[in-house]
């Protein structure tokens, strides 16, 4: 009998593997902070192939509230499989000419998310991440989304906090989030455990995020607060803000079922 599944663990129904097929279809709520890191730690972390951006320090970080599903959508039923919260910095570079941004450091808390951003080519780690809800119902307990709405989110990871980060609504957004809107460029990176074969990694891509299918609510804008605190094994204040300029909340959905390959440095 044939091992099936789109990743392991491979079954012959396939039915046990961690990652299902694409399509996936992803929606979330949003808070993203712009911000400015030392120019020289950003471009510090641009990978092979991505140049300096012409403002190198431009940075940014996203919280984001997600519920996901493949094409059956069984998940939307059973919600410990479709939700998760990720967190995510971003840096800025350019791609032959052309600015893109570049995921450093992500941490999810979510195993079927961490195998899917790995596949996808960002670097997920496993952490706690937290973010204040809005809900429909007018009330003390929901935060509006509204002029002097205010939204919080925590990353934290093996018991340590590692950001605290807050929104203070004041106003629609005339065109969202500046640091985030180029295309995502990150690296597919697959070691070898093979002795002798250490330093050749099996995967090593340059690869840029496609998606479809996407809709975005109304982005609201204001004030922001972003603290990075450092913590074993992690680099992540390397971006620690030097400016931070505004905050953004809105609700994002999308479908994932391509990718495309700019350099493929195993060639």
């Amino acid at each position: 009998m044939t091992l099936t599944g789109y990743t392991v663990p491979r079954t012959p129904s396939g039915r046990a593997s961690l990652v299902p097929a694409p399509p996936w279809h992803y929606v979330g709520d949003f808070l993203v902070i712009d911000f400015h890191a030392d120019p020289e730690a950003a471009v510090s972390l641009l990978p092979e192939g991505i140049a300096p951006h012409p403002d190198p320090g431009r940075a940014a970080i996203v919280f984001a509230d997600w519920q996901s599903c493949s094409e059956d959508g069984d998940e939307l039923v059973d919600p410990s499989r479709s939700q998760y919260r990720e967190c995510y910095l971003v840096v800025s570079g350019e791609l032959d000419g052309e600015p893109v941004t570049t995921c450093p450091f992500i941490w999810v808390d979510q195993d079927f998310a961490l195998a899917r951003g790995w596949i996808q080519g960002f670097p997920k780690k496993l952490g706690d991440v937290w973010m204040t809800r809005s809900f429909a119902a007018a009330c003390r307990a929901a935060a509006p989304v509204a002029p002097g709405g205010r939204f919080g989110a925590t990353c934290s990871a093996h018991g340590r906090r590692l950001v605290d980060a807050e929104i203070a609504l004041e106003q629609v957004s005339p065109g969202g989030s500046v640091h985030t809107d180029p295309p995502l460029v990150n690296v597919r990176y697959f070691p070898q455990l093979a002795a002798g074969a250490h330093d050749r990694p099996a995967v090593h891509e340059l690869v840029r995020a496609r998606s479809r299918d996407r809709v975005v609510s109304e982005v609201w804008e204001g004030s922001a607060r972003l603290e990075l605190f450092p913590a074993p094994g992690e680099e992540h204040t390397l971006l620690a803000p030097v400016s931070v300029e505004r905050g953004y909340r809105f609700t994002f959905a999308y479908t994932v079922d391509d990718l495309e390959t700019v350099r493929d440095y195993r060639r």
